[in-house]
C-alpha cells in the first residue's frame, strides 16, 4: 500500500512516465513470446548500429528512460528481464524520436551453460542491460534510426 501511496504522490510529468514504462515493459513481455523472425523487424535494421554520437538535447530523457524503465520493471506483475527492458526502452525512445541501438549477446556461465543478454545503447549511454555486457558476445544488433517505424 505504501507503494501505490508513493506512486501518487511523484510529480505528473514521472507518473506519466512511469506509466508509459509499465505500459511498454507489458507490451514487451507479450511481444517475446511470439517467434523472434516476427519480433525483429520491429526492432530496427538488422546488424546495423546507431551513431555513438549524441545530441546533448536528449540527454535528460535518455536519463528519464533509463530511470523509469530500472525503477518499473522492478515492479511489475510478470519479468521482466534484459530483453524486456531492452525492447520497452527502445519503443519509449522510438516514441520521443531518438535513435538507439539494441544488442543481444551470448557468453557461457560458470557451470559452461550458454547464457543470453540484451541491451540498449543512445549514442553513448547505455539505457538497459549495461552491466556485464562486456563479457557477452554480440550476435546480433539492431538499430532503430529515427525515420523508421514499427
Amino acid at each position: 500500500m505504501n507503494k501505490i501511496r508513493k506512486l501518487f504522490t511523484l510529480d505528473k510529468k514521472t507518473l506519466f512516465i512511469f506509466i508509459e514504462a509499465f505500459f511498454y515493459l507489458g507490451w514487451a513481455r507479450i511481444l517475446i513470446s511470439r517467434p523472434f523472425a516476427k519480433v525483429a523487424p520491429s526492432l530496427g535494421a538488422s546488424m546495423e548500429e546507431t551513431s555513438d554520437i549524441q545530441p546533448h538535447m536528449t540527454k535528460l530523457q535518455l536519463i528519464q528512460v533509463h530511470d523509469a524503465i530500472h525503477i518499473v520493471s522492478e515492479h511489475t506483475f510478470w519479468e521482466s528481464k534484459c530483453l524486456v527492458r531492452a525492447i520497452a526502452a527502445l519503443k519509449m525512445l522510438e516514441r520521443r524520436s531518438i535513435e538507439s541501438t539494441l544488442y543481444l549477446g551470448t557468453a557461457k556461465d560458470e557451470s559452461r551453460k550458454m547464457v543470453a543478454h540484451a541491451w540498449l545503447r543512445s549514442g553513448p549511454f547505455y539505457i538497459t542491460g549495461a552491466e556485464g555486457r562486456e563479457r557477452f558476445a554480440v550476435v546480433g544488433k539492431f538499430a532503430k534510426h529515427i525515420s523508421e517505424k514499427g
